[in-house]
C-alpha cells in the first residue's frame, strides 16, 4: 500500500483530453478548468520584476512631440526659416522643401522636475513629476501602417505577435476568469487586429477587444458575451456538448494547438459571462470618480470611459490593457484646431488615470505607457500642418520601475532626428519587458524551425530610466 504522504501525479492535459469519455460532466469540467488555470494561469518571470502589469495608451495618428514634451526655443525663433540640414528619405516633398514651424502653444516649466509642457496639457503637467519622457525614440516605417505595426508588434512588415500577447505568452493572467490581454478601442485599420493578436503564438495569449475605435466606448461590448439561448443550466449544457466535440476532435486528431485554443477559448468565455460584466459596469464607481475621469464632459466622455475601464481591469487582475484613441493625430494640415481638440479629449482622464491608480496603491506595480506611431516634422507641411516623424519622438513611462520626474534623451536642436541616447523601438520593447520581469532574449517562442522574440535580433534594456 502505497504512503498517503506520496504527492498525487496528475494526468497531463492532453492525456487527460484523450482519454476521457464523450460525457463532459461537471466534474469533468471543472478538473479541465483548474488544469487550464495551473498551464496559464500566473507564471513566474525570469527575475523579479518591477512590473505586475501594463496600461499602453495608444494615441493614434502620431502626437507632434515639438508641440507637446520636445520644447526647441530655436523652432520657435527661427519660425518660417529654413532646416538647417537635410531631411530624412523618402518624405514627402513638401515636407523636404518646407519652412520651419514654431508651436502655436506655449511652453511652461512644471512641477519640481522642471520639465517643459505645452498648454496642451495642463492637467498632465500637474503630474510631470510623475512622468519619464524618453525623448529620443526612432522607429520604423514612415507610413501609418508600417510604425503602428511597429508600435505594437515589434515590425513593420511581417506578421508578428503583439506585445500583449508576449506579455500574456510570458507571465499567464492573474485571474482566471478574466483574459490577462484585453484590448480597448483597438484600431480597425493600419494593422487592425495584428496589433493585438497572438500570430504564430497560441491563440489563448491574443487580446479580447472591447469595441473597436470606430464606436463610442459607451457601446462598446463583449461580443456574445450574454447568452441568451436559456438559463444557466442549459448554457453549461450547451458547453459541454460543444467541449465534448472538441475532445473527441482531440483525441482524432492528436497534437493540435487550434482544438486546444478553441477549447481554452470556450473555457474562458463560459467563466467571463459571470465576471466580465461587473468590471465592465461603470455605475458601480462613484460620482466623484466618474466626474474626475471627465465622464460628464463630453469632450473626455469617451476616453475617459476607456482610462477608467482600464484601471478596472488592471484592478481586477489583467495583465495588459490597451487602449487607443480613434485616427484623430494625423493633422498633415489645421494642425491647431485638431492637436487641441484630441489633447482636450484625453489630458484630464489620462491625469485622473495616474491619481487613480496612486490612490489605490496601483501604481507602484503597474506600468503606464503613453505613445502614438511616431511624431511629427519641425517643418510645415503645407501652410499649417506638419507631416510623420518616425527619426525621433517622445514618449512617457509613469509607475511602476520608472525615475519619476526624469528625462532621458534629445532630439536635435529643432527636434527632427533623435540625436542624444537614442532609443530605437526594439530597445524600448526590451525595457518594457525587463519592468515585467522578462529577459527579452530569453522570451522566445519556435515557429517553422526558428526562434522568435518580440525584438527580434536587437534591442537594448534602457537602464538609465529605472528607478
Amino acid at each position: 500500500m502505497k504512503s498517503m504522504k506520496q504527492p498525487l501525479v496528475f494526468p497531463s492535459r492532453r492525456a487527460f483530453l484523450q482519454t476521457s469519455g464523450c460525457g463532459f460532466g461537471m466534474l469533468a469540467f471543472s478538473a479541465l478548468a483548474q488544469h487550464a488555470m495551473a498551464r496559464d494561469g500566473a507564471k513566474s518571470p525570469h527575475f523579479p520584476a518591477r512590473a505586475k502589469r501594463v496600461i499602453f495608451l495608444f494615441m493614434h495618428g502620431g502626437v507632434s512631440h515639438v508641440d507637446t514634451f520636445d520644447y526647441k526655443p530655436l523652432l520657435q525663433k527661427h519660425d518660417g526659416g529654413k532646416l538647417p540640414f537635410a531631411t530624412a528619405r523618402n518624405v514627402e516633398k513638401s515636407t523636404a522643401e518646407g519652412r520651419l514651424l514654431a508651436s502655436p502653444w506655449k511652453f511652461r516649466r512644471h512641477g519640481e522636475s522642471g520639465h517643459f509642457v505645452s498648454e496642451l496639457f495642463p492637467h498632465l503637467a500637474a503630474e510631470v513629476d510623475r512622468l519619464c519622457f524618453i525623448h529620443s525614440l526612432h522607429s520604423r516605417g514612415q507610413s501609418h501602417g508600417q510604425a503602428v505595426c511597429m508600435l505594437h508588434t515589434g515590425s513593420d512588415n511581417f506578421v508578428r505577435p503583439s506585445v500583449g500577447a508576449w506579455v500574456t505568452y510570458g507571465l499567464g493572467t492573474e485571474n482566471e476568469n478574466l483574459p490577462g490581454f484585453v484590448a480597448i478601442a483597438p484600431p480597425r485599420g493600419h494593422g487592425g487586429p495584428r496589433n493585438y493578436g497572438s500570430a504564430f503564438l497560441p491563440s489563448r495569449y491574443q487580446a479580447t477587444a472591447i469595441g473597436h475605435s470606430g464606436m463610442p466606448i459607451k457601446n462598446a461590448r463583449v461580443d456574445y458575451l450574454q447568452d441568451s439561448g436559456g438559463d444557466a443550466t442549459d448554457a453549461r449544457r450547451r458547453l459541454e456538448l460543444i467541449q465534448s466535440l472538441n475532445r473527441r476532435a482531440l483525441a482524432r486528431d492528436g497534437v493540435e494547438e487550434t482544438i486546444e485554443g478553441a477549447i481554452e477559448s470556450f473555457e474562458l468565455a463560459f467563466r467571463m459571462q459571470s465576471h466580465m460584466p461587473e468590471v465592465l459596469d461603470l455605475s458601480r464607481e462613484t460620482r466623484a470618480t466618474q466626474a474626475e475621469y471627465g465622464l460628464h464632459d463630453p469632450a473626455t466622455e469617451n476616453f475617459g470611459r476607456g482610462c477608467l475601464l482600464a484601471r478596472r481591469f488592471v484592478e481586477a487582475g489583467v495583465r495588459y490593457v490597451q487602449l487607443s484613441t480613434p485616427f484623430v493625430w494625423d493633422q498633415h494640415s489645421r494642425l491647431r484646431e485638431g492637436h487641441e481638440r484630441n489633447a482636450r479629449s484625453v489630458d484630464r482622464p489620462i491625469a485622473a488615470l495616474l491619481r487613480d491608480l496612486d490612490r489605490r496603491g496601483l501604481l507602484q506595480d503597474t506600468l503606464v505607457v503613453w505613445s502614438g506611431e511616431f511624431g511629427r516634422t519641425p517643418v510645415a507641411q503645407g501652410k499649417d500642418g506638419r507631416d510623420h516623424n518616425p527619426q525621433g519622438f517622445t514618449v512617457w513611462m509613469a509607475g511602476a520601475g520608472v525615475k519619476p520626474g526624469f528625462a532621458y534623451g534629445a532630439t536635435d536642436e529643432y527636434g527632427y532626428y533623435a540625436v542624444q541616447d537614442k532609443v530605437h523601438m526594439h530597445d524600448f520593447h526590451a525595457t518594457l519587458l525587463h519592468l515585467m520581469g522578462l529577459d527579452h532574449t530569453r522570451l522566445t517562442y519556435r515557429y517553422s524551425g526558428r526562434d522568435f522574440r518580440l525584438t527580434d535580433v536587437y534591442g537594448r534594456v534602457v537602464h538609465e530610466i529605472l528607478a
